[in-house]
């Protein structure tokens, strides 16, 4: 079939041995349209981030590059500015004609948790070619905030799709025509373009600013923190921000985002000519997200963003990003949101579920 892979066709996999587990699959771990990857129980501190390379393997590279190897068993810190490569209790065993693409899950994302999957072979990060068979890493750089992580934790997530399913423009124009994919006019351009909101209604907060020196989160305390010890609030009645250089910012986008449950999404960043920034680190929007069926009534896409090299003036309505929409091969049997632990149907401006709402 072609398409992205459903809830029912990961657990097929899973049954049949494609997705090898150390450790059964626990509740919540399969996703409507992906699988949740768990950290296992050794870490290592490498000297910088490295892919294995075509004809050799991880765990190779790992004895030039480690500096020291840490137990997870009892929990461990991973500091900030760091870099660690954790092997994954999951592998693969791919079918011909089957592959695969890795992201950061979106809590992993706001809190700036670089975290990327690497493969024996593998000549670049997150993709996984047709035919793959060995194990899965996860390489994980904390860029604000130093992270207290043990084994099982999920910070990845693996998508598997067949076959080329991405939507052309005209597919997308008649796709929002029959069921409207933002909540206003639709730009579509090699995607369904989203912008950012810089004037949000009542309230001149538009976004987060991590902080430079905080202590250190704990990934299992979930609604625990409190967002003014590691986030500065960023404000604006003009309609615009100055963005600086290495500092981390969470926004939102100024469209409220459907996704139909035949569908599933991925965003992209937008063309660099926009500006020199990165928009995010999580990309997958499952099926159902902000959608009716699943409860939702559109949700706004939360911006992860970055600034290079020199500060730069970003605009309320300002186009940064756009969302790729592929088919499923099938319907989900679970949608996003629609009674599963969704913790962002329905969102707006809003930092990672560690936070206690500001």
């Amino acid at each position: 079939m072609t398409g992205v892979f459903p809830n029912q066709f990961i657990e097929g996999m899973i049954a049949r041995g494609e997705i090898g587990l150390s450790e059964p699959v626990v509740a919540g771990q399969v996703q409507p349209a992906s699988l949740d990857l768990r950290l296992g129980r050794t870490a290592y501190r490498v000297r910088a981030s490295f892919l294995a390379g075509k004809g050799r393997n991880v765990a190779e590279r790992l004895e030039e590059f480690t500096m020291h190897r840490i137990d997870l068993s009892a929990g461990a810190v991973l500091e900030k500015g760091c870099v660690y490569v954790v092997p994954l209790m999951e592998s693969l065993a791919l079918p011909e004609g089957v592959q695969a693409v890795a992201n950061a899950k979106s809590s992993t994302g706001r809190l700036d948790l670089l975290t990327r999957t690497i493969t024996d072979g593998g000549a670049e990060f997150d993709r996984i070619p047709e035919g793959y068979a060995g194990p899965l890493y996860a390489e994980i750089c904390p860029r604000s905030f130093s992270v207290l992580v043990r084994p099982g934790m999920r910070l990845n997530q693996i998508r598997f799709r067949s076959g080329q399913a991405v939507l052309s423009d005209d597919e997308l124009r008649g796709l929002h025509a029959r069921t409207p994919l933002v909540d206003g006019p639709a730009v579509i351009q090699e995607g369904l373009g989203f912008s950012v909101d810089l004037a949000l209604s009542d309230t001149t907060l538009v976004g987060y600013r991590a902080k430079p020196h905080t202590g250190v989160i704990d990934l299992d305390r979930i609604g625990q923190y409190a967002p003014r010890d590691y986030w500065e609030e960023v404000h604006s009645d003009q309609g615009r921000i100055i963005l600086d250089p290495g500092a981390f910012y969470i926004l939102v986008s100024r469209e409220a985002v459907h996704i139909p449950p035949q569908y599933a999404a991925e965003m992209a960043p937008y063309l660099a000519m926009v500006g020199e920034f990165r928009v995010h680190y999580a990309g997958f929007f499952d099926p159902g997200f902000g959608h009716a069926e699943a409860g939702g009534a559109g949700s706004r896409g939360v911006l992860e963003v970055r600034c290079h090299e020199a500060p730069f003036v970003l605009e309320d309505g300002q186009i940064v990003g756009r969302l790729v929409y592929e088919r499923m091969a099938e319907v989900p049997t679970q949608l996003y949101g629609a009674g599963i632990a969704s913790n962002y149907q329905g969102q707006g401006l809003k930092l990672s579920k560690h936070f206690r709402a500001a």
